[in-house]
């Protein structure tokens, strides 16, 4: 029998970890179709069926789970045995993966992660996005980042990017011009709003503060993405009102193609945080990050709750 090759396993333990192709391809940064040929792959060597696949769910075989139970933490004590010939080296190597909601992965870490690898040269960062919460630690991930209401309790958490963000709302002059400016958040309701759904299939509910006034809106109109870029390009094009992250609409706002709408309504929260197990043996391209982060920024990491 031929030996399966060492990234047809790493494949399996993926598609076990997260019950499913498409999760596995998104927090590894790969396409459905390279797992499922690796699985493939995989049965074919082995000769034995490892994953029952349906149309809803990915479960393992009688032999997948047994295969999955000893390669698991076989591949974490490799890591952590890599990890360790790290000690004799002056500057840490090896591959630090992480898991990240869009927003820091087109806002926050372009410039954070190219300043961090110029200093480290020899760490490899592994970046799989994702905006629904996941168990970072099931998935494979040393850290993720995430926003306060959503950190597991028993996280550490290190403040990363802006300390507060916001939600504004925009749209474009000619849709103003023709259906008129609301003033208030209820008005809404008889506007077209571009509405924004996660990754989980929920659609996102707009939420509207000034002083101790709540306004939530359940956006109704022409178009509903999961792709802010989209969404964004829908408003610019006079089909309705938008209410995303500033840092996604303020160039359009910037060069005119959109106007800010509700401005004393907007909704802020805090910024995200990078998040990472508790635990004394902290892989060293992990321990690098949070040490360049609370270096560069002179922040202090908190635990959660």
């Amino acid at each position: 029998m031929q030996e399966p090759d060492l990234s047809d396993l790493k494949a399996f333990v993926a598609v076990t970890q997260a019950r499913g192709f498409r999760h596995a391809a998104t927090t590894r940064g790969v396409s459905a179709s390279s797992l499922s040929e690796a699985i493939r792959r995989l049965e074919q060597q082995l000769g034995v069926r490892l994953l029952n696949r349906t149309t809803r769910s990915v479960t393992p075989t009688e032999a997948g789970q047994r295969l999955f139970e000893r390669l698991a933490p076989a591949f974490g004590e490799i890591a952590t045995a890599l990890d360790a010939v790290n000690l004799f080296r002056e500057s840490p190597t090896g591959t630090l993966r992480l898991n990240v909601p869009s927003i820091a992965a087109r806002e926050i870490l372009p410039t954070l992660l190219s300043r961090f690898l110029a200093a480290h040269p020899g760490i490899t960062v592994d970046v799989g996005t994702n905006d629904t919460f996941i168990d970072i630690l099931a998935a494979g991930f040393d850290a993720g980042i995430r926003y306060d209401e959503r950190l597991e309790r028993d996280m550490i958490a290190v403040p990363i990017g802006p300390r507060v963000q916001h939600f504004i709302a925009a749209a474009a002059p000619s849709y103003l011009a023709t259906r008129g400016t609301p003033q208030h958040p209820r008005e809404l309701v008889d506007h077209a709003c571009i509405g924004h759904r996660f990754d989980s299939g929920v659609l996102a509910t707009w939420e509207f503060r000034r002083g101790d006034e709540v306004v939530r809106i359940e956006p109704n109109g022409p178009m509903i993405a999961s792709v802010i870029e989209l969404e964004r390009g829908a408003a610019i094009d006079g089909l309705g009102i938008v209410y995303t992250f500033d840092e996604f609409l303020r160039p359009a706002i910037e060069s005119g193609k959109l106007v800010p709408i509700l401005d004393g309504w907007w909704q802020s929260f805090s910024g995200p945080f990078l998040y990472y197990p508790s635990r004394s043996h902290m892989p060293r391209p992990l321990r690098a990050l949070v040490d360049f982060i609370l270096g560069k920024d002179g922040l202090e990491s908190q635990g959660v709750g």
